[in-house]
C-alpha cells in the first residue's frame, strides 16, 4: 500500500497516478482512467478531474493508494 500525502484539500485524480509513480506521464492517467482501470472508494470510476480528498483509496494495478 503507498499511503499519498496530498498537501491541499485534494489532488485530481490524474495527478495522483503520476505523482505515486503509477504511470509516466498524465496522457497516460487519463487513458487508464477513461478504460476503466482505476477504483476510487472501491468502485471503478472514469473521471480524469475526480478531486481525491484525505481518506479516500484509489486501486490501480495491483496497487492501493491511501491518501491521508
Amino acid at each position: 500500500m503507498i499511503e499519498f500525502k496530498v498537501t491541499g484539500d485534494f489532488i485530481p485524480m490524474i495527478q495522483l497516478l503520476k505523482a505515486a509513480n503509477l504511470v509516466q506521464t498524465g496522457g497516460e492517467a487519463q487513458i487508464v482512467v477513461t478504460e476503466g482501470e482505476v477504483k476510487y472508494n472501491g468502485r471503478t470510476d472514469y473521471r480524469k478531474r475526480l478531486k481525491v480528498r484525505k481518506g479516500d483509496t484509489v486501486e490501480f494495478r495491483n496497487e492501493t493508494i491511501r491518501v491521508i
